[in-house]
């Protein structure tokens, strides 16, 4: 769940996109200034190669973001989140069966 949360919070701020589109108009201008050196054909398939292996290389650095970020920080949160519900539910039965027990003294008591 958590590692859901977080993947999905990094592939909607769209940093793989800027990468990659950074990536294709290095290519395009590279291929521009020495397009002397090169055919228009392997000034195509150039760039549709290497966006095709930038997007690959951004895949794979999403991964390993992903893969080495600590969630134990997260996991206590959580964690002391359910432990402090679970405190204040048995606090209210507390406070419940001591007015129950009050009630049934008074009762007792007339």
């Amino acid at each position: 769940m958590l590692v859901e949360e977080f993947s999905n919070k990094v592939l909607r701020s769209k940093i793989i996109d800027t990468y990659v589109a950074t990536a294709f108009f290095a290519v395009v201008i590279f291929f521009t200034i020495n397009a002397d050196l090169y055919t228009p054909i392997e000034m195509l398939f150039g760039v549709i190669f290497s966006t095709i292996a930038f997007k690959g290389i951004a895949h794979m650095m999403i991964a390993l973001i992903i893969l080495l970020y600590d969630f134990d920080h997260k996991k206590e949160s959580i964690e002391l989140g359910e432990v402090s519900s679970r405190i204040n539910g048995l606090l209210n039965d507390l406070s419940l069966q001591q007015t129950k027990i009050k009630s049934q003294k008074t009762l007792n008591e007339v």
